[in-house]
């Protein structure tokens, strides 16, 4: 199944290793993702005063941490993953103008 990370270009221009860590992992306990139905709806809500955000294809087979679907705003879910992203599970990156 494919999954849908939203990270700023900044924070992604420092991912250098073979497993990415969101701030959000340490702060939350979980890296924020969405579907793909959910990705307009997300980068409205909280990337509207960006200029460009960066979005993460991920394939949740390939993932080592695992992935918990949960309610979030608005009681929709949203899936999580609880520890960091390993590189190889990561099947696209794609710069979106916001």
């Amino acid at each position: 199944m494919l999954i849908y990370h939203i990270v700023l270009p900044e924070v992604w221009a420092a991912f250098d290793t073979e497993l990415y860590r969101h701030p959000t992992l340490e702060s939350e306990g979980f890296i924020h993702c969405s579907l793909k139905s959910q990705l307009d709806g997300v980068i409205d809500r909280y990337y509207s005063d960006q200029e460009k955000v960066i979005i993460l294809e991920i394939e949740t087979d390939s993932l080592m941490s695992r992935v918990i679907n949960e309610p979030s705003t608005a009681s929709e879910i949203y899936p999580h993953i609880y520890g960091p992203i390993n590189r190889d599970a990561i099947v696209s990156v794609s710069e979106r103008m916001v």
